[in-house]
Protein backbone atom coordinates (compact mmCIF):
# COMPACT_ATOMS: atom_id res chain seq x y z
CA UNK A 1 0.00 0.00 0.00
CA UNK A 2 1.12 3.39 -0.66
CA UNK A 3 2.03 5.85 2.28
CA UNK A 4 -0.46 7.72 1.79
CA UNK A 5 -2.72 8.88 4.74
CA UNK A 6 -6.55 8.83 6.11
CA UNK A 7 -7.01 10.17 9.36
CA UNK A 8 -9.89 7.62 9.48
CA UNK A 9 -8.34 4.45 8.86
CA UNK A 10 -5.46 5.91 11.05
CA UNK A 11 -7.89 6.03 13.91
CA UNK A 12 -8.97 2.25 13.28
CA UNK A 13 -5.75 1.02 13.11
CA UNK A 14 -4.97 3.04 16.25
CA UNK A 15 -8.16 1.11 18.40
CA UNK A 16 -6.95 -1.79 16.78
CA UNK A 17 -3.81 -1.77 18.10
CA UNK A 18 -4.61 -0.85 21.81
CA UNK A 19 -7.37 -2.94 21.86
CA UNK A 20 -5.54 -6.01 20.57
CA UNK A 21 -2.73 -4.97 23.01
CA UNK A 22 -4.66 -3.62 25.79
CA UNK A 23 -3.43 -6.14 28.55
CA UNK A 24 0.42 -6.38 27.55
CA UNK A 25 0.18 -2.25 26.68
CA UNK A 26 -1.91 -1.53 30.43
CA UNK A 27 0.47 -4.42 31.78
CA UNK A 28 3.50 -2.08 30.61
CA UNK A 29 2.18 0.47 31.73
CA UNK A 30 1.57 -0.49 35.38
CA UNK A 31 4.87 -2.36 35.54
CA UNK A 32 6.83 0.77 34.70
CA UNK A 33 4.53 2.98 36.59
CA UNK A 34 5.12 0.63 39.85
CA UNK A 35 8.84 0.25 38.93
CA UNK A 36 9.23 4.28 39.04
CA UNK A 37 7.16 4.40 42.17
CA UNK A 38 9.46 2.03 43.80
CA UNK A 39 12.30 3.54 42.97
CA UNK A 40 11.29 7.09 44.29
CA UNK A 41 10.71 5.38 47.61
CA UNK A 42 14.13 3.21 47.64
CA UNK A 43 15.96 6.57 46.63
CA UNK A 44 14.89 8.89 49.13
CA UNK A 45 15.15 6.37 51.90
CA UNK A 46 18.54 5.74 50.96
CA UNK A 47 19.24 9.25 49.88
CA UNK A 48 17.79 12.39 49.89
CA UNK A 49 14.97 13.78 48.13
CA UNK A 50 16.80 15.65 45.43
CA UNK A 51 18.45 12.20 43.70
CA UNK A 52 15.17 10.15 44.39
CA UNK A 53 13.60 13.07 42.36
CA UNK A 54 16.03 12.60 39.74
CA UNK A 55 17.09 9.00 39.60
CA UNK A 56 13.45 7.69 39.16
CA UNK A 57 12.28 10.14 37.09
CA UNK A 58 15.40 9.31 34.50
CA UNK A 59 15.18 5.18 35.49
CA UNK A 60 11.34 5.30 34.48
CA UNK A 61 10.93 7.56 31.61
CA UNK A 62 13.85 6.73 29.71
CA UNK A 63 13.68 3.03 30.78
CA UNK A 64 9.66 2.89 30.23
CA UNK A 65 10.00 4.19 27.01
CA UNK A 66 12.21 1.77 26.01
CA UNK A 67 9.96 -1.07 27.55
CA UNK A 68 7.02 -0.01 25.75
CA UNK A 69 8.61 0.54 22.48
CA UNK A 70 9.34 -3.28 22.47
CA UNK A 71 5.65 -4.14 23.63
CA UNK A 72 4.19 -1.78 20.76
CA UNK A 73 6.09 -3.82 17.96
CA UNK A 74 6.17 -6.84 19.18
CA UNK A 75 4.01 -7.91 16.14
CA UNK A 76 7.89 -9.03 14.82
CA UNK A 77 8.78 -11.48 17.95
CA UNK A 78 7.08 -14.15 15.38
CA UNK A 79 7.35 -14.53 11.84
CA UNK A 80 2.70 -15.13 11.28
CA UNK A 81 2.48 -12.21 14.13
CA UNK A 82 5.10 -9.81 11.89
CA UNK A 83 2.91 -11.01 8.62
CA UNK A 84 -0.61 -10.69 9.88
CA UNK A 85 0.62 -7.02 10.90
CA UNK A 86 2.05 -6.04 8.02
CA UNK A 87 -1.25 -7.13 5.70
CA UNK A 88 -3.45 -4.77 7.03
CA UNK A 89 -5.14 -2.52 5.39
CA UNK A 90 -3.02 0.76 6.25
CA UNK A 91 0.01 2.22 5.41
CA UNK A 92 3.61 1.82 6.56
CA UNK A 93 3.50 5.55 7.27
CA UNK A 94 0.38 5.02 9.13
CA UNK A 95 1.47 2.00 11.24
CA UNK A 96 4.51 4.32 12.21
CA UNK A 97 2.86 6.92 13.40
CA UNK A 98 0.76 4.43 15.20
CA UNK A 99 3.72 3.21 17.21
CA UNK A 100 5.62 6.85 17.49
CA UNK A 101 1.97 7.96 18.99
CA UNK A 102 1.83 5.38 21.68
CA UNK A 103 5.32 5.29 22.26
CA UNK A 104 5.58 9.20 22.11
CA UNK A 105 2.86 11.10 23.48
CA UNK A 106 0.51 9.00 24.83
CA UNK A 107 3.29 7.23 27.28
CA UNK A 108 5.15 10.69 27.96
CA UNK A 109 1.66 12.38 28.87
CA UNK A 110 0.72 9.03 31.31
CA UNK A 111 4.19 9.04 32.68
CA UNK A 112 4.76 13.00 33.73
CA UNK A 113 1.03 13.07 34.79
CA UNK A 114 1.67 10.08 37.58
CA UNK A 115 4.65 11.03 38.12
CA UNK A 116 3.71 14.72 39.15
CA UNK A 117 0.97 13.20 40.95
CA UNK A 118 3.49 11.03 42.51
CA UNK A 119 5.79 13.87 43.76
CA UNK A 120 3.11 16.19 44.88
CA UNK A 121 1.35 13.14 47.17
CA UNK A 122 5.47 12.89 48.73
CA UNK A 123 6.34 16.57 48.94
CA UNK A 124 2.83 17.26 50.30
CA UNK A 125 3.20 14.42 53.05
CA UNK A 126 6.33 15.67 54.26
CA UNK A 127 5.48 18.91 54.26
CA UNK A 128 2.13 18.31 56.20
CA UNK A 129 4.53 16.43 59.03
CA UNK A 130 6.61 19.53 59.74
CA UNK A 131 6.25 21.05 63.13
CA UNK A 132 5.04 24.52 62.09
CA UNK A 133 6.54 25.47 65.74
CA UNK A 134 9.94 24.45 64.82
CA UNK A 135 12.68 27.11 64.23
CA UNK A 136 14.02 24.74 61.55
CA UNK A 137 10.39 24.89 59.78
CA UNK A 138 11.28 27.27 56.88
CA UNK A 139 14.67 25.80 56.16
CA UNK A 140 13.02 22.17 56.27
CA UNK A 141 10.02 23.42 54.14
CA UNK A 142 11.75 24.88 51.53
CA UNK A 143 14.27 21.76 51.30
CA UNK A 144 11.87 19.71 49.72
CA UNK A 145 10.21 21.24 46.56
CA UNK A 146 8.16 20.13 43.97
CA UNK A 147 9.91 18.26 40.51
CA UNK A 148 10.50 21.23 38.26
CA UNK A 149 9.78 19.70 34.06
CA UNK A 150 10.36 23.65 33.01
CA UNK A 151 14.41 24.50 32.77
CA UNK A 152 15.37 21.34 34.69
CA UNK A 153 18.65 20.04 33.04
CA UNK A 154 18.44 16.17 34.12
CA UNK A 155 15.14 16.48 32.36
CA UNK A 156 16.44 17.67 29.40
CA UNK A 157 19.18 15.03 29.29
CA UNK A 158 16.91 12.52 30.21
CA UNK A 159 14.60 13.51 27.01
CA UNK A 160 17.73 13.37 24.78
CA UNK A 161 18.42 9.92 26.17
CA UNK A 162 14.61 8.69 26.16
CA UNK A 163 14.48 10.03 22.48
CA UNK A 164 17.94 8.14 21.19
CA UNK A 165 17.39 5.33 23.15
CA UNK A 166 13.14 4.54 22.22
CA UNK A 167 14.53 5.25 18.67
CA UNK A 168 17.05 2.40 18.50
CA UNK A 169 15.04 0.07 20.27
CA UNK A 170 12.16 0.45 17.74
CA UNK A 171 14.69 0.03 14.90
CA UNK A 172 16.12 -2.83 17.13
CA UNK A 173 12.47 -4.90 17.45
CA UNK A 174 12.28 -4.47 13.45
CA UNK A 175 15.34 -5.83 12.74
CA UNK A 176 15.42 -9.03 15.44
CA UNK A 177 12.47 -11.00 15.58
CA UNK A 178 13.48 -12.92 18.81
CA UNK A 179 14.17 -11.59 22.07
CA UNK A 180 14.51 -7.81 20.42
CA UNK A 181 15.36 -5.83 23.71
CA UNK A 182 18.02 -7.99 24.57
CA UNK A 183 19.69 -8.34 21.19
CA UNK A 184 19.18 -4.31 21.17
CA UNK A 185 20.51 -3.50 24.27
CA UNK A 186 23.56 -5.73 23.32
CA UNK A 187 24.25 -3.98 19.87
CA UNK A 188 23.53 -0.41 21.74
CA UNK A 189 25.94 -1.32 24.61
CA UNK A 190 28.66 -2.44 22.02
CA UNK A 191 28.36 0.72 19.97
CA UNK A 192 28.58 3.05 23.12
CA UNK A 193 31.81 0.85 24.51
CA UNK A 194 33.16 1.01 21.26
CA UNK A 195 32.97 4.83 21.09
CA UNK A 196 33.83 5.75 24.22
CA UNK A 197 37.43 3.62 23.82
CA UNK A 198 37.85 4.58 20.86
CA UNK A 199 37.01 8.17 22.09
CA UNK A 200 39.79 7.58 24.98
CA UNK A 201 42.61 6.21 22.64
CA UNK A 202 42.57 9.15 20.57
CA UNK A 203 42.81 11.64 23.47
CA UNK A 204 45.20 9.55 25.09
CA UNK A 205 47.54 10.24 21.38
CA UNK A 206 46.92 13.84 22.03
CA UNK A 207 47.08 14.58 25.91
CA UNK A 208 48.83 12.34 28.47
CA UNK A 209 47.41 11.73 32.24
CA UNK A 210 44.07 11.67 30.60
CA UNK A 211 41.76 10.05 33.35
CA UNK A 212 38.09 10.42 31.82
CA UNK A 213 37.49 10.84 28.20
CA UNK A 214 33.71 11.10 27.36
CA UNK A 215 32.85 11.37 23.99
CA UNK A 216 31.86 14.90 22.69
CA UNK A 217 31.66 16.62 26.36
CA UNK A 218 34.17 15.54 28.95
CA UNK A 219 38.17 15.47 28.74
CA UNK A 220 39.52 15.45 32.30
CA UNK A 221 43.00 15.27 32.60
CA UNK A 222 45.32 14.58 36.19
CA UNK A 223 48.20 15.63 36.94
CA UNK A 224 49.27 14.78 40.65
CA UNK A 225 46.63 15.28 42.42
CA UNK A 226 45.13 18.13 40.31
CA UNK A 227 42.58 16.97 37.36
CA UNK A 228 41.74 19.68 34.68
CA UNK A 229 38.67 19.63 32.24
CA UNK A 230 38.95 20.58 28.49
CA UNK A 231 36.47 21.82 27.00
CA UNK A 232 34.85 22.24 23.39
CA UNK A 233 34.73 25.14 21.51
CA UNK A 234 31.48 26.83 21.81
CA UNK A 235 30.67 26.49 18.55
CA UNK A 236 31.77 22.63 18.63
CA UNK A 237 29.94 21.95 21.68
CA UNK A 238 26.31 23.54 19.88
CA UNK A 239 27.39 20.74 16.81
CA UNK A 240 27.96 18.26 19.15
CA UNK A 241 24.63 18.92 21.56
CA UNK A 242 22.68 19.39 18.90
CA UNK A 243 23.87 16.09 16.98
CA UNK A 244 22.53 14.33 19.80
CA UNK A 245 19.30 16.13 20.55
CA UNK A 246 18.13 16.57 17.33
CA UNK A 247 19.78 14.52 14.27
CA UNK A 248 20.58 11.19 16.12
CA UNK A 249 17.03 10.49 16.83
CA UNK A 250 15.65 11.79 13.94
CA UNK A 251 17.83 9.54 12.11
CA UNK A 252 16.73 6.29 14.39
CA UNK A 253 13.45 7.20 14.00
CA UNK A 254 12.90 7.53 10.34
CA UNK A 255 15.50 4.54 9.81
CA UNK A 256 12.50 2.56 12.05
CA UNK A 257 9.68 4.06 9.29
CA UNK A 258 12.40 2.75 6.64
CA UNK A 259 12.65 -0.83 8.01
CA UNK A 260 8.58 -0.80 8.61
CA UNK A 261 8.55 -0.34 4.69
CA UNK A 262 11.11 -2.20 3.91
CA UNK A 263 9.69 -5.50 5.32
CA UNK A 264 6.15 -4.32 3.65
CA UNK A 265 7.77 -5.15 0.09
Amino acid sequence: MNDTFSISRFGLLLRKTVLERAMQIIGAMVAILAFTLILYSLFLYALDWGPAQNLSFIWGFVGGGVVLSTVVFSYFTTNAGGAAYLTLPASALEKWLCGVLICGLLFCAIFLSFFRLMDYTFVTAYHNRLDRNSPLYRALYDHVYLYMFEDNNVVVKATILYTSFVGAMMVGTLYFNRVALVKTALVVCGMLATIYFLNLGIVSLLFHNVDVAFPYFTVLLKVDSEVGNIELPHYAYGIANNFLQYVLPGILWLTAYIRLREKEI
